[in-house]
């Protein structure tokens, strides 16, 4: 039996409960060094879960821990936006759909037709909804949620909010302490995903983006290397969300960050069984810079030296100028393409652009300068290299891409190679890395100082351009990934049948 371990956002927050040693404030967990804890559940009562905060960031770091965390980010992550979790309520219906006469009944005829429920761990005192609450937490497990329903023509459910411990009553606080009596003693259950079986895919673009993870020429030769095996192709953009129930496979080819529509498109793709690169969990590990680093660190993969500032730590900023040395690099953690990347090479430079990220996020990484004159991309699909290249810094500049005052970009050049031409270690680590992330298609950046091999980052949405990541393999790089969506289908198909 797994035990429970609480994190609230501060001291007081656990005033009105008996004191337990197993209450944690959230900076104390943030800033812990310690590997995952086997059989721990983190119970995460922050007073909010808002993007990049420190109730975000506290299931974020649990999960790179190797931690159980309620509520998980994706819960979060669908919970703060009613597009996305408007999606999974489907799964409820049937049970809301029969308490209906019910709850018309509870109403005088001239009362607004709405009311609101809160559930704590998908618990109620109110017998009415119980199976309805249950089946509620079973798509969004989640320590306090507010529920609101509403009647139009027939009752629905119109919000959901999380809240935290802070914004309950007295009485509230009693039948929340019986409910976190009753779940430190239980597991909770995943939902089961929907599946569908037609070999359609579509692609997602984004025609607007300036920097695209493949360019035109390279979607037609996936188009045709997926036709050749049978699949159909179809090109989509964000304005066809509507259309994801007609295909059985999602390619994902714009900039996935999971504050954007790709995340939303992979989710809802997901729930309707199709094949997804990328797929929610993959985005959720690797558009984070945060995460990533506590993961590679957590499993001793080796990377530049790596601290985690936090802005609510006053001495954060000296502490990384002694242990890093200038210049050190500071990072936003859902940077691309080198945006939200800067080096700082003093004292004031590090303040400033410290204080320009901590605008937007409670954390952020500073890293040492690791300076080489290029970073390997390797290519891994499925746990195996797929391609290699070697990204040169752009001239005169320190990184790959070189984001100008003016707006330009520019960057450095390129090799790309077969992948037996490249050093054992660089590709050992890059698989590595990937293992911890999922099974996707993934780009690892790396680079390569003598013997040391240090992983800069991974991504969930790796480029690939006419002519450049395909200019060794050329067509068969297409009929790789393509093949690869193909047995992940039939797999699937396979499974439905059993």
């Amino acid at each position: 039996m797994p035990s429970v371990s609480v994190v609230i956002s501060a001291a007081d927050d656990w005033k009105p409960y008996y004191p337990s040693q197993d209450v944690t404030p959230v900076d104390t967990y943030l800033a812990a060094q310690e590997g995952p804890v086997a059989q721990t559940v983190i119970l995460n009562l922050c007073r909010n879960y808002r993007y990049l905060s420190h109730g975000y960031y506290c299931s974020l770091l649990a999960e790179s821990r190797g931690q159980q965390v309620m509520p998980s980010i994706r819960t979060i992550n669908s919970l703060g936006s009613k597009s996305l979790y408007l999606l999974d309520l489907d799964a409820v219906g049937g049970a809301l759909q029969r308490l209906d006469a019910r709850l018309s009944a509870r109403l005088e005829p001239t009362a607004r037709p709405e009311f609101t429920l809160t559930l704590y761990f998908g618990t109620t005192n109110d017998g009415d909804f119980k199976s309805l609450a249950r089946a509620i937490f079973d798509q969004f497990p989640c320590p306090i949620l507010e529920v609101q329903f509403r009647r139009d023509e027939r009752w629905h459910i119109s919000r959901l909010r999380m809240r935290g411990i802070t914004s309950l009553n007295e009485e509230e606080q009693t039948q929340f302490a019986e409910a976190l009596d009753s779940f430190s003693r239980n597991i909770w259950r995943k939902p089961k995903s929907r599946k569908q079986f037609r070999y359609d895919m579509a692609i997602l673009v984004d025609p607007d983006e300036k920097m695209p993870p493949s360019d035109a020429r390279a979607l037609k030769r996936f188009e045709k290397a997926a036709r050749r095996i049978g699949l159909d192709v179809d090109t989509i953009t964000r304005k066809d969300f509507s259309r994801l129930a007609e295909y059985d496979a999602l390619f994902i080819r714009a900039t996935t960050n999971i504050d954007n529509h790709t995340y939303r498109f992979s989710k809802r793709a997901e729930s309707l069984g199709c094949v997804v690169i990328d797929d929610t969990q993959s985005i959720l590990r690797c558009t984070n810079k945060i995460y990533l680093a506590n993961l590679l660190e957590v499993h001793r993969i080796p990377t530049p030296k790596t601290r985690v500032l936090n802005r609510h730590q006053e001495d954060c900023l000296e502490k990384a100028a002694e242990e890093l040395a200038f210049p050190l690099v500071l990072k936003i953690p859902d940077g691309a393409f080198s945006v939200g990347v800067r080096k700082a090479r003093d004292m004031a430079e590090l303040e400033s652009i410290a204080g320009d990220f901590f605008a937007r996020s409670a954390l952020i990484l500073a890293q040492e300068f690791y300076p080489t004159d290029f970073d390997w991309r390797i290519g891994v699909i499925n746990g195996k290299a797929l391609f290699a290249c070697k990204y040169f810094m752009s001239r005169g500049h320190w990184q790959i891409y070189n984001h100008a005052a003016n707006g330009r970009v520019s960057s450095g050049n390129f090799t790309t190679m077969a992948v037996e031409d490249v050093p054992k270690k660089v590709l050992r680590t890059a698989v590595e890395a990937t293992r911890l992330i999922g099974n996707g298609f993934y780009g690892v950046d790396l680079k390569q100082r003598g013997k040391d091999v240090v992983i800069i980052e991974v991504n969930d949405n790796p480029s690939v351009d006419a002519g450049v990541e395909d200019k060794h393999l050329g067509a068969a790089l297409y009929d790789q990934l393509a093949a690869e969506f193909l047995r992940r289908l039939e797999l699937r198909t396979v499974h439905n049948a059993r």
